[in-house]
């Protein structure tokens, strides 16, 4: 319980998700379309051949191209290079894509596709915008290595092994009864370190949009800062209107609960108000090397933009995880946070295959690695991961984060050590 690590808040889904989380639910497909007849055969030893891994993307959703795709393409980057090297032992890594369209039925189609045609040892990197296959993947005994939590699977099923750990039980329900549960971390740290007392929740007249901002809004509320609250019409957003209040109101931080093109043009406008942040928080999905150009009108805001996440800072080629990351990625035309994690998830598989070599990599022994894998940081890109299975939710928690400033002309500046960037704060019960 001691170990200075992040717990996952709610702040992982990434406010660009909103507006599709609500309209992309889509139908499912039954389960005993993929049920098989001996579930304890359990396949994926793959003898003397390639080890297979399957890689799920929402490449293609309501949300958008790109939105998704980060893990997989830092994902596929490192098997490239492992596999350049003379993959695990002398055998290579056959990676297996599947783009699931965003949909739950797509979803269902590739967890499929893999798992029972395929046959691969893991999945790695899962990045779904719904992700309906979850407990089939479960049932399958196939370990999820390194998916991004944007629902509640990870801390639902067994056998799935989100990127940034578990404390809940994981048998079938989220959470703890239904509730899951985040730290209020990175409000700490803004009032601890640099003073912060009041702030802003910026959302659409949205159900997702609004949901999230209540959140965020109950833990500011929880560290005592004084909260402005703004709503945005989606359908005819007057982003002035709201920055020339949240000047009115000098507020020192804005958080917010909208799309990454509503973030650019409340950038610009609180530019063309005159507003003075101490920080303008952004979330792990929009830490990108793309700032300069996505926020191009607005300077300004642009240098305050603050980041925060679990894993290192994509800019801090100082340490040699992430030198290595960026030489074997040089080629992108943009590199991002999700980049990064999809990198660590493929080296969190790596390391467990190779663990399993003298013996056969299988399913299993895979997953028995995965699941001893308490404070586990891929080299030291990740705050330590821990899967705790505790009976009841914790009521507080040491969480640790990791925290970025964008600068014009040096990228994304770290802003102290992520594994001392660490504070005692209440655990908050919200629904997945």
């Amino acid at each position: 319980m001691g170990r200075p690590r992040r717990f996952r808040v709610a702040e992982a889904v990434g406010a660009v998700l909103l507006l599709a989380l609500s309209a992309a639910c889509g139908s499912r497909l039954p389960e005993s379309d993929f049920t098989r007849d001996d579930r304890s055969s359990a396949p994926g030893r793959t003898g003397a051949g390639p080890v297979r891994v399957g890689i799920v993307t929402s490449a293609t959703s309501p949300v958008g191209g790109d939105a998704f795709t980060g893990p997989r393409d830092g994902a596929q980057a490192y098997f490239d290079r492992l596999n350049a090297r003379g993959g695990i032992d002398g055998r290579r890594v056959e990676v297996h894509r599947c783009d699931d369209g965003g949909s739950g039925v797509g979803n269902q189609e590739c967890v499929h596709k893999l798992v029972d045609e395929q046959k691969v040892v893991a999945l790695v990197a899962t990045t779904a915008l719904d992700y309906a296959g979850a407990s089939r993947v479960s049932h399958a005994r196939v370990p999820d290595i390194g998916g991004q939590p944007i629902g509640p699977a990870y801390d639902t099923w067994p056998h799935l092994y989100g990127i940034y750990g578990s404390l809940a039980p994981r048998e079938g329900t989220p959470g703890w009864d239904g509730k899951l549960y985040g730290g209020t971390e990175v409000y700490r740290y803004f009032k601890r370190e640099h003073g912060a007392r009041s702030a802003a929740v910026v959302s659409y007249n949205q159900s997702a949009s609004a949901a999230y901002a209540r959140l965020v809004e109950r833990g500011l509320r929880a560290e005592g800062y004084e909260v402005v609250t703004e709503q945005i019409d989606f359908a005819l957003p007057n982003f002035r209107a709201v920055a020339a209040d949240l000047k009115e109101q000098g507020v020192d931080l804005v958080f917010d609960a909208i799309d990454a093109h509503g973030n650019a043009r409340l950038c610009e406008a609180l530019d063309q108000a005159g507003a003075d942040l101490l920080a303008k928080v952004t979330n792990v999905q929009n830490w990108t090397s793309a700032v300069a150009e996505d926020y191009a009108d607005a300077p300004r805001c642009r240098n305050a933009l603050w980041a925060t996440g679990a894993s290192r800072n994509l800019d801090d080629t100082g340490h040699p995880a992430v030198r290595e990351f960026r030489e074997a990625t040089e080629d992108l035309e943009t590199h991002s946070q999700w980049q990064l994690e999809g990198w660590a998830a493929a080296r969190w598989f790596t390391d467990a295959a190779r663990s399993c070599a003298a013996e056969g990599i299988t399913r299993a022994c895979v997953d028995a690695y995965m699941d001893r894998s308490d404070g586990y940081t891929a080299g030291g890109l990740l705050l330590p991961v821990e899967f705790a299975r505790l009976p009841e939710p914790p009521e507080h928690r040491r969480a640790c984060l990791s925290v970025a400033r964008w600068q014009d002309g040096r990228g994304w500046v770290a802003q102290g050590d992520m594994n001392r960037t660490c504070f005692d704060v209440p655990m908050l019960a919200y629904d997945p």
